[in-house]
């Protein structure tokens, strides 16, 4: 809500700018959209392969005495 009523304030007192970032922003989010995704993927193989590897040691803690 507050983004919505800075970008009608924008409108008002520079509507040029205004409207150049409401061109712009779809365009902006599709270029960065690749490395969000990117992100994710590293994400997951980072857990992966902490999981992987704590997995040894998680068998031993579990394992009765």
């Amino acid at each position: 809500m507050a983004g919505f009523l800075l970008w009608l304030l924008l409108l008002v007192f520079c509507w040029p700018l205004a409207l150049l970032a409401l061109v712009l922003y779809p365009i902006v989010w599709l270029v960065l959209l690749p490395f969000r995704l990117l992100g994710l993927t590293m994400n997951a193989v980072f857990a992966f392969l902490h999981a992987l590897l704590m997995l040894p040691a998680r068998v031993l803690r579990g394992r009765p005495a």
